[in-house]
């Protein structure tokens, strides 16, 4: 599998320094208020599990399956909600945890569905951002890193539902996915 990578871009120590920095502000944005952290499965868990644990304020999750990409590199555009949430998000102070800003395609689908339902607020935390790519007007208040425009894998980060279990980010090599 680490024969698939082209390079490595955040080592699982780069990865804790970033986790532990986004905790760290969180905590310190959100005091006094009622924080409901949101993982967009599935993509996010790996963030999602570690993030929870840096931010020292009382909290709730909650998880979303959505889709747009399929088993393709890019967004279809389509969103789909294939596992909503479980609660009301009335007056909570909602952080939705996405493991990849890309076209923003998907986060603006989702803000507009998830505003309906009245939180008292909605943030993104993304662990990576690709401004480059970006189609919607989606922005991430908070952001571990800028990643370039190519193809990453591992922390939750797949090809295919493949990859997401390195323990570091790294470039997927072109012929892995192209002619597919």
């Amino acid at each position: 599998m680490t024969n698939d990578i082209q390079s490595v871009l955040f080592s699982q120590e780069d990865l804790e320094k970033i986790v532990s920095r986004l905790g760290a502000q969180i905590t310190e944005d959100y005091k006094g208020k009622n924080l409901l952290l949101v993982s967009i499965l599935k993509g996010s868990i790996a963030i999602m599990s570690d993030l929870m644990r840096h931010i020292d304020l009382p909290c709730r999750i909650d998880f979303m399956a959505v889709s747009s990409y399929g088993s393709g590199i890019n967004s279809s555009g389509n969103v789909k909600i294939i596992k909503d949430l479980d609660i009301s998000l009335e007056g909570y102070d909602l952080l939705i945890v996405e493991d990849i800003l890309d076209s923003g395609r998907t986060l603006n689908s989702l803000m507009e569905i998830l505003s309906t339902r009245k939180p008292r607020s909605i943030e993104i935390c993304t662990l990576f951002d690709k401004p480059e790519r970006r189609e919607a007007d989606v922005y991430a208040k908070y952001i571990g890193a800028e990643v370039p425009d190519a193809f990453i894998v591992g922390y939750g980060l797949d090809y295919d539902e493949k990859y997401r279990n390195l323990p570091y980010v790294g470039v997927l090599k072109p012929e892995i996915y192209e002619n597919k």
